[in-house]
């Protein structure tokens, strides 16, 4: 049976966190060390790292930086740790750049805990604007992040130089699809230890529920298929063209987006020789780019999408600043002819029907009150959001940023939404890819996506909206005969290969953790110091960055 009543410890709010006993082993192990705590989304990594703040606040003093990857992500997170935190509400501050960098420099002398966007902090720490010396424990919210040249790793590197007694915690719930992309994980962040824990751990495992996982196949209608056959015909010809110039061997308009990157590349040689084709080339790649765009949207997305998208190209071939390729597509024939028959058709795509029978089924005739539908394109969210309104009580959660045709959402107006959705006080949330990465969309009962998930992180990370207190439903829309088959197949593969990952960094952490000794400075501890000794975190792992 699960634990009942809630946790009392110093800073921690009584009556407001359940106590679950994995949460506590897990916090109790990552405030010992620089940790990676991986659990499944939805049972809370947050409550962990809020506990080891607690416990370093009240030991050590200083103050605490919580990172989170998008705006949205910070608000939620400080509203908890207000709520769970016994710290004056002031104390707890958001950094994001909404606020003023004079401002945050003073906000930051009198904060206890910071929560803040990573591109923040890391301008502050170039900027000189703030010191993380008296940072005591810094977590790094979804920090399967941190690759490449993300801000999180600058600032673990600055952390573990700067911080008297830094503490690290790594929270994802996927954090990568390869050993090497986790070991990058824990380099790039300091981390010597690994915590894991899935479904499959019995303290886990009651408070989770089978998530069933259904891929639906969709036929495209004829005239569906018509159109995208007209603008995979002006693919094949421009590819013909970049094979004249001896860039690719290929003509197939399916072109993977790897092989247009080595494409690129031969063209940019040419160029860099001040050779005429590589400019030649570059103009026809550009054109592939967009046709392929157009083609994905017809096909995987809607009708209305296809015409949205080719709307705003057209736009911008008639601007002052038009390119040669912007132009020469827009008149090109066979484009012409596609956008014609788009214009023409007044049915709906398949899509749109399919997940309107299965919210009904969902709603209606399973009692349900809550569905989200996930898609990658913001014309489809706008479309499909219109549409799901004739029947349900629908409403649309995007990014922040304005694109061509569609307003973006203020940081206000997507809590507003969220904080509605959790009351109950609308069914249907269509949603992009912002919502997926941790925000606490309440538990519903069918997550559909409108296409496959190419990415296991993103996928893993979005079917996690759904089965944490009830048998939850996930349903995918796949389009036959389209890109949606191959995203459809490397989504599988890549889902597989990352619960045998999980699965092998629970069994031999160790071994992973001994690879990543060497790159671990231990420094003495000063055994008198009996506060320090029994954090166990400060100074006993130390990440050296060379």
């Amino acid at each position: 049976m699960a634990a009942t009543g809630t946790i009392e410890r110093p800073l921690v709010t009584p009556g407001v966190l359940e106590q679950r006993d994995y949460q506590l082993e897990l916090a109790t192990r990552a405030g010992e060390s620089h940790s990676l705590v991986c659990l499944p989304t939805g049972l809370g990594k947050t409550a962990v790292s809020l506990l080891v703040t607690a416990r370093r606040l009240h030991r050590h003093g200083g103050r605490s930086l919580m990172l989170a990857p998008t705006k949205p992500l910070v608000a939620q997170h400080a509203d908890f740790y207000r709520e769970a935190l016994e710290i004056p509400d002031e104390e707890v501050v958001t950094f994001t750049g909404e606020v003023r960098p004079d401002d945050r420099a003073a906000l930051w002398e009198d904060a206890r805990v910071v929560l803040a966007t990573p591109q923040v902090v890391e301008n502050d720490l170039l900027g000189s604007r703030i010191s993380l010396a008296e940072v005591t424990h810094c977590t790094f919210d979804e920090c399967h992040r941190a690759t490449g040249g993300y801000a999180y790793s600058y600032i673990a590197k600055r952390y573990h130089q700067d911080a008297a007694e830094p503490l690290v915690t790594g929270m994802s719930a996927s954090p990568g699809d390869e050993e090497e992309a986790i070991l990058e994980v824990c380099a790039n962040l300091g981390i010597g230890n690994v915590e894991v824990m899935t479904e499959d751990d019995a303290d886990v495992a009651e408070y989770t529920h089978e998530t069933a996982v259904e891929w639906e196949r969709i036929e495209l209608p004829e005239t569906v298929e018509e159109i995208r056959e007209r603008v995979r015909t002006v693919i094949r010809e421009r590819m013909s063209a970049l094979a004249d110039l001896g860039v690719t061997n290929s003509t197939k308009p399916d072109v993977s987006e790897r092989e247009i990157q080595k494409i690129q590349g031969r063209v940019k040689r040419l160029m860099d020789n001040d050779d005429s084709a590589g400019y030649q080339g570059m103009s026809l790649l550009a054109e592939v780019r967009k046709l392929r765009t157009a083609m994905t949207y017809v096909e995987t997305q809607s009708v209305e999408s296809f015409r949205r998208y080719m709307d705003r190209q057209r736009e911008a071939a008639r601007s002052s600043g038009a390119s040669k390729a912007d132009q020469r597509m827009v008149s090109e024939p066979g484009v012409q002819q596609a956008v014609t028959r788009a214009e023409r058709y007044d049915d709906l795509h398949p899509k749109f029907r399919r997940a309107r029978i299965l919210l009904a089924q969902t709603l209606g005739i399973g009692d349900g009150e809550r569905v989200i539908v996930f898609t990658e394109s913001r014309d489809t969210a706008e479309t499909l959001t219109d549409f799901l309104s004739e029947h349900f009580e629908t409403e649309r959660f995007v990014g922040q940023s304005d694109t061509d045709g569609s307003d973006g959402m203020t940081q206000r107006e997507q809590q507003d939404v969220l904080e509605r959705f959790r009351a109950a006080e609308f069914e249907v949330l269509v949603s992009t890819s912002v919502a997926e990465e941790g925000l606490d969309v309440p538990e519903v009962d069918l997550v559909l996506f409108y296409e496959p998930v190419p990415t296991a992180i993103r996928s893993i990370q979005r079917k996690g909206r759904t089965g944490r207190q009830t048998e939850g439903r996930v349903v995918v829309l796949l389009a036959e005969d389209t890109r949606d088959e191959a995203y459809f197949w490397k989504a599988r593969q890549d889902e597989k290969n990352m619960y045998q990952e999980l699965q092998m960094l629970k069994e031999s952490a160790g071994d992973i953790e001994a690879r990543l000794v060497p790159q671990i400075a231990l420094d003495e501890i000063d055994a008198s110091d009996d506060d320090t000794t029994a954090s166990g975190g400060g100074r006993g792992h130390r990440r050296r960055f060379g």
